[in-house]
């Protein structure tokens, strides 16, 4: 008896991971308001204090003499590599950055409407290492690549390919970005994000997708991002600029983010963090459209703590998630598109304090307003290591997401007025017509959840979430078909990572 509730518990797992999996909504368009926490004058001071930053300390431009002339050209003040800014100049220039724009994929079906009241779910990024309950954690291979792009492309859940979902520690430092998009490319048709560790190689992921979507196409549409990072507090490295420039030259989305640790890279008070981080980023942001005027960009932050007593940075904290209900203000009022928060966690595990951690941040990117939200899935440890088990419990966290954001319907269906007729005081609405009528789409049903009596959820094998996630992903990856890509297209992609590796040594640090 035990073995036929069993196999009957798995069967209908199975069906509910299988309709989890496939073609969703190419993004989400929110149907709830953001949450401003912040009057009027508030935010004027916090604009203020940017202001005095930007005009009496400035930022450092280091090792990119072409960024330090635009500037002095933009009417900045320069001294060696530091940069200050008079009040108005950096808001003037971002007045020509667009509202909104979309990221096209080579699945047209799959572009994603990147500003607005558009929402977007791309995995987690940047992590060297992997972790699953069979293998425990090690470093990432090109194979762990390829299996979270698989996994993002299965997800109805995601809208986005992402970026380094995790580092290839197999492939050379120097080559390994050319896997990466060959990855993204090949196994996915969905958005994606390329490299922008080095000027040439964000050009090699920009000619990749030249050669998928058309030279002329790029010219004048987004279909990659490159996701640049100031190096906090107040200095932008020539790596970054550079291939932020890279990035704008070619029309395509930089996504400008400053990292900003409280008591390390920052002040340990929300507000000056906040400034600070709204510095920074008007600055990158404005760089790209020194460079061309229109190119679309992405204002970003990331805030987090610290623990004061030890100095290990802390994720998913209250202070960084109300921090960026701020930031979503002060974002609207420049009127650029956002990338802010995701699912964050300090835990090693794909346990409790990991799923507290990530929804709390989570939860502030979805009401601060976020268009784009990078880390929505599979990060750990402070960002160090992804998680196939925790990929799983988040994305299944997104799927929850898209009906909250759909907020509530309110017509002559949903008020079910009828209905009350129909059952009458004191009875149920079990078979009822109106629930007969709405009982597929009525509530998001989770496909990781159990809802079972005890007695069920103990015969079936007592299994926690991160078990079923384990299977779940192990499932997924069985089922997975690549979608279709051109062969000529394909070759030529190829072709063109061959000749790339063979033109340079391997590096490897």
């Amino acid at each position: 008896m035990n073995e036929h509730r069993r196999a009957g518990r798995q069967a209908r797992a199975a069906e509910r991971q299988s309709k989890a999996s496939g073609p969703g909504r190419p993004y989400i368009m929110r149907n709830i308001p953001t949450y401003d926490i912040l009057g009027e004058e508030s935010l004027r001071k916090i604009e203020a204090a940017t202001d005095r930053i930007l005009a009496e300390t400035g930022l450092i431009f280091r090792d990119d003499p072409q960024a330090l002339e635009m500037w002095r050209k933009a009417g900045a003040k320069v001294t060696g590599d530091l940069v200050k800014f008079e009040p108005g100049l950096l808001r003037d220039l971002l007045r020509t950055a667009p509202a909104e724009f979309t990221q096209h994929a080579r699945n047209p079906a799959n572009s994603v409407r990147i500003g607005g009241k558009n929402v977007v779910f791309a995995p987690a990024y940047g992590s060297p290492f992997v972790a699953d309950l069979d293998k425990g954690r090690r470093f990432g291979t090109l194979a762990d690549f390829q299996n979270f792009v698989k996994l993002a492309q299965s997800s109805p859940n995601l809208h986005h390919s992402g970026g380094t979902i995790c580092e290839p520690t197999d492939v050379p430092v120097n080559k390994r970005h050319l896997d990466m998009v060959l990855a993204h490319l090949e196994l996915s048709d969905r958005g994606f994000m390329g490299s922008v560790t080095a000027e040439d190689r964000s050009e090699d992921s920009i000619e990749m997708a030249r050669m998928v979507f058309g030279r002329d196409f790029v010219d004048q549409n987004c279909v990659i991002l490159g996701n640049i990072n100031a190096n906090s507090p107040l200095v932008w490295d020539g790596t970054m600029t550079k291939s932020l420039r890279a990035y704008a030259r070619a029309n395509q989305a930089a996504v400008v983010v400053p990292f900003i640790l409280g008591g390390a890279m920052g002040p340990v008070t929300t507000a000056g963090a906040i400034a600070q981080s709204l510095a920074e980023t008007m600055a990158g942001c404005a760089l790209t459209q020194l460079e061309r005027p229109g190119a679309p960009v992405v204002f970003g932050n990331f805030l987090s703590s610290m623990n004061l007593r030890s100095g290990s940075p802390t994720f998913g904290t209250p202070e960084p998630a109300i921090g960026s209900m701020v930031v979503g203000q002060l974002c609207r009022r420049l009127n650029l598109p956002m990338r802010c928060a995701g699912n964050f966690s300090a835990s090693k595990l794909p346990d409790g304090q990991a799923m507290m951690e990530g929804t709390m941040s989570m939860m502030s990117a979805i009401h601060c307003g976020t268009n784009f939200i990078l880390h929505s899935a599979g990060w750990l440890d402070g960002a160090l290591t992804m998680s196939y088990e925790k990929f799983m419990l988040d994305a299944d966290l997104c799927g929850a997401l898209h009906s909250y954001l759909d907020g509530v319907v309110v017509d002559d269906n949903a008020l079910a007025v009828d209905a009350f007729a129909e059952v009458g005081p004191g009875n149920h609405f079990f078979g009822c017509s109106h629930t007969m009528a709405n009982y597929q789409t009525a509530f998001w049903d989770s496909a990781l959840s159990d809802n079972e009596p005890f007695e069920k959820w103990e015969a079936a094998g007592r299994t926690d979430s991160a078990t079923r996630a384990n299977r779940a992903w192990k499932m997924t990856l069985a089922e997975y078909e690549p979608p279709k890509l051109d062969e000529g297209i394909r070759e030529g992609l190829r072709d063109f990572v061959a000749r790339r590796k063979a033109e340079m040594a391997d590096m490897w640090y």
